[in-house]
């Protein structure tokens, strides 16, 4: 009986084996794979001859598994057999009959229960979740059992290259798996959470990164929000608008008629030396944009039309916000300080669990920044669209709300808009 309990625990310890480095080798991210290879150690080696050729490596892993069902099968099937015998030694023959039946459907259920959790589902989540260091970490006995089943491997792949050529026209191994921008994006990300809030992240890296974001990115993401254009009546005296040039700084500011929701155009500074007499002498016609539309497609108008600046609209018709080309661009390259930006935006850690923040930071440059979980979600970018969407209200100063561990006290608000949250994380 022991040795039956020892068989039967190796099969399924074997067969958790086998199914989970099945489900690691297709969860692993391609990248960190490949630059694993290149590392000329040990483990690279192995990894270099396990990917060579996928197919085999896969049908390798099926063969282990198999073979381990198969003895797990017959010794628990005789391990519940031998119990239900001796629970019930009866030997009328119609009683018998019904019993026998009961045994073969309480063996299969049994042990169909006991490889759906041990050597199934909970191996192939726990492998899929560690996928990349368990393929590193058990890469030898994985290319033991590769190398053991090479003759029943090459056997199986020969008839189903048959099948595939002969009925699919497909050819197996024949293209080699490569990785994805969505992997590459991935491997880039996880290698940025380990690094530490002190440690300073290379521009390099942070440009690659947001390269590879680049083309999800929407033009209501890197907007100007309409709370903060700076715009004129068409009607305005041209003295009033010198005046606010003087006062912004700005090159270009926005003309409408009757209100922000109809832009016509702008003006530039530098037509101010035409000594114009009206808005309407010097206005120059203004591009418009969606606010769903993606950046990289919102960059290619403003160039195809020689422009610099667009007016982003919601699916009302109404303004949302101004887009430049520079926003754009600060999505690739980060932050560009000049004289449109607005002040500095507040950013304090007062201790690990206690924040000061300006509402209008972006709530994944804070998750990233300072690994705090804020939730995240294409309803809102800042973090006081975050506190609005959840709260349903517009706040006003010392208002409280919580979110989760999440606790966010108002501390500066006007005209309707939030400026300044504290922020302190309570684990209940």
């Amino acid at each position: 009986m022991e040795n039956q309990s020892l068989i039967i625990l190796l099969s399924l310890l074997f067969s958790a084996f086998f199914s989970g480095m099945e489900i690691a080798y297709i969860s692993a991210n391609k990248v960190y794979i490949e630059i694993e290879k290149k590392q000329k150690s040990f483990i690279s080696t192995l990894l270099n001859k396990l990917t060579s050729k996928p197919s085999k490596f896969i049908a390798s892993m099926l063969i282990g598994n198999n073979i381990a069902l198969v003895i797990y099968g017959l010794i628990m099937g005789e391990v519940i057999i031998t119990f239900f015998e001796s629970l019930l030694p009866v030997q009328n023959t119609v009683i018998n009959f019904f019993i026998s039946d009961a045994k073969i459907l309480s063996q299969t259920l049994i042990s169909t229960f006991i490889i759906l959790f041990t050597a199934e589902f909970f191996p192939k989540v726990f492998f899929q979740i560690y996928a990349n260091k368990l393929i590193r970490f058990l890469a030898l006995p994985a290319y033991l059992f590769y190398q053991l089943f090479h003759p029943l491997a090459l056997f199986v792949m020969w008839i189903s290259d048959v099948l595939l050529i002969k009925f699919f026209n497909i050819e197996g191994d024949k293209i080699q798996l490569s990785f994805t921008k969505v992997e590459l994006g991935d491997y880039i990300t996880e290698q940025m959470e380990d690094i530490s809030e002190e440690d300073e992240v290379d521009s390099e890296i942070q440009f690659f990164q947001n390269a590879l974001e680049f083309s999800e990115v929407k033009a209501r993401e890197a907007m100007v929000p309409r709370n903060e254009v700076v715009a004129v009546e068409v009607k305005e005296k041209i003295a009033n608008v010198i005046q606010l040039f003087t006062q912004t700084g700005y090159s270009k500011i926005l003309v409408y008629k009757e209100n922000k929701d109809n832009i016509i155009g702008y003006v530039h500074s530098f037509d101010m030396f035409k000594r114009p007499k009206k808005i309407k002498e010097i206005l120059i016609p203004v591009v418009f944009v969606p606010e769903t539309l993606l950046i990289k497609d919102a960059l290619n108008t403003l160039i195809r039309k020689k422009k610099s600046i667009s007016v982003v609209i919601d699916e009302y018709g109404g303004t949302s916000g101004i887009m430049t080309v520079e926003d754009i661009v600060e999505e690739l390259f980060g932050e560009i300080e000049d004289e449109h930006d607005p002040v500095m935006l507040t950013e304090k850690k007062i201790s690990e669990q206690h924040y000061l923040f300006s509402a209008r930071l972006e709530v994944d440059y804070i998750n990233e920044k300072y690994k705090i979980d804020l939730p995240e979600s294409d309803q809102y970018e800042t973090l006081s669209g975050l506190i609005v969407h959840h709260s349903e209200d517009i706040l006003e100063k010392d208002d409280y709300i919580k979110i989760g561990d999440l606790h966010f006290k108002v501390k500066e608000a006007s005209n309707r808009r939030l400026n300044l949250v504290e922020l302190k994380i309570k684990k209940d």
